[in-house]
């Protein structure tokens, strides 16, 4: 049985049936069996459950909120936000889908001969998906696989299947058949069985360890993987800017949904000429974040939703302030019922702690010194991540000098945290390989034929 627990009280809220290798497989069967039909209906049909499958989530939108705050913890307004950003998603799915996949004529003659590419859909592809955006991360995934004509092994995570199993709910209401978009319940050894089915393709988001364990599992078989892992963010904030503004965003950029974010900020480099103002007005911003209740409006920081968070977070935090850093918040569990920890700002860190080189994925966070620009880059660049990374200046040409210089998928001026459903969302190194989103990420799910047309039949 899988339990679901609250991580704000620590106490059960459900206990779910998990998948065994048998169902899975049967799961499996089903897929293989019922995808070419799925295949074979029109674009605009599958596209259509794409647009029914939104306005259900719309029409919903404050039960599914409530669910996924209930069991991750993320705080109500900010499951909302989620809910209401998938709109902008789901529609770019939707708007882009048939021409992403429609037919390429690239040379046709005089004689009638013609060079054609036709994208096929892979087959059976497993999604194993994360908890800390469900909505988001989740429909990366599965709709544009379901709308180019895929069918679906659905694994939520563990610490948000609940969601997940809304998630399917609506996509059945919406159209796609239950045939072709099967929900695995249960946790990692549900998800190591279920990389056992024959599958074409497997699309993970997580971390780095389980990311790279699933790519060595299925390494042999030469199908397609996809990985969108972790990040250790940095954002540089140059000599140029109002640090009291500048605190405010980043500090949000780091803290909102409680740290549990792959693009949220976890390292703060600033210029020297303003580190102290910066510091003094980031720190600030933390203190006034309301932690507490999710279910309670204000709230700004909830409970982690993993238990076995805290132990690391304070590993880091104890390390940082044993080899020289400055505590200027936080720093501990908050006592009490749930999976709370202090919003914690550490200042004097250097790299030699883990607080600047291991993904945190809580509420807590680093603020370094720069000499200058080139320093700031040097810093940025040494990671094994390469997921986002920003840079605060009213200087255009400056943000643009120190951005092309950063080794990240995703670079940011005078933002963070954002991901937009138009542009390829891609990590470097430990922070995975393959794009979702834009129709770089639509294209993910398709492989190309190679079609050649020669009028001229030998008699």
């Amino acid at each position: 049985m899988l339990q679901i627990i609250n991580p704000a009280t620590g106490r059960p809220m459900e206990e779910l049936d998990e998948d065994t290798p048998e169902t899975l497989r049967r799961k499996a069967e089903m897929a293989r069996r019922h995808q070419p039909a799925w295949a074979e209906r029109p674009v605009a049909e599958r596209v259509e459950c794409g647009r029914r499958f939104g306005e259900l989530l719309a029409a919903e939108k404050d039960g599914l909120a409530a669910t996924l705050t209930s069991e991750m913890g993320k705080p109500l307004q900010q499951s909302i936000n989620e809910l209401n950003a998938m709109a902008a998603r789901i529609g770019f799915f939707v708007d882009n889908t048939e021409a992403a996949v429609r037919d390429e004529v690239v040379q046709r003659g005089d004689d009638g001969a013609e060079e054609r590419i036709r994208w096929e859909p892979l087959g059976v592809v497993a999604n194993i998906s994360a908890w800390n955006y469900p909505y988001f991360v989740g429909s990366n995934v599965f709709l544009p696989a379901l709308l180019t004509g895929n069918a679906v092994l659905y694994k939520p995570s563990e610490f948000a299947t609940l969601t997940g199993l809304a998630i399917a709910d609506l996509l059945y209401r919406a159209g796609v058949p239950r045939e072709v978009f099967a929900t695995v319940v249960g946790g990692g050894p549900v998800g190591a069985a279920l990389l056992e089915q024959k599958i074409d393709g497997v699309f993970f988001t997580g971390s780095y360890g389980t990311g790279r364990k699933i790519a060595e599992a299925v390494a042999g078989r030469l199908i397609r993987v996809q990985l969108e892992l972790g990040g250790k963010d940095p954002a540089y904030i140059c000599d140029d800017v109002d640090p009291v503004g500048a605190a405010a965003a980043a500090a949000e950029g780091a803290f909102y949904n409680a740290g549990q974010s792959c693009c949220a900020v976890e390292r703060v480099y600033v210029h020297r000429a303003i580190v102290r103002e910066f510091t003094d007005a980031f720190a600030d911003a933390v203190r006034g974040y309301r932690v507490g209740d999710p279910m309670e409006e204000g709230t700004f920081v909830g409970p982690l939703a993993r238990k076995q968070q805290i132990a690391v977070l304070q590993e880091q935090v104890d390390d940082a302030v044993r080899r020289g850093a400055t505590l200027l918040c936080g720093g501990k569990p908050i006592d009490g019922d749930g999976y709370y920890y202090q919003p914690t700002v550490l200042a004097n860190v250097t790299h030699e702690m883990k607080i600047m080189r291991d993904e945190s994925f809580g509420p807590v966070i680093g603020i370094m010194e720069a000499g200058d620009d080139d320093e700031a880059v040097r810093l940025m660049n040494d990671t094994e991540y390469g997921l986002t990374a920003a840079v605060y200046t009213p200087d255009r040409e400056r943000a643009e000098r120190v951005l092309k210089r950063l080794d990240a998928g995703t670079v940011y001026w005078n933002c963070c945290d954002r991901v937009s459903p138009r542009m390829p969302w891609t990590g470097r190194r430990h922070s995975g390989i393959g794009s979702t989103l834009g129709t770089i990420g639509i294209r993910a799910f398709v492989q190309p034929k190679s079609w050649h047309f020669n009028p001229a039949c030998p008699v």
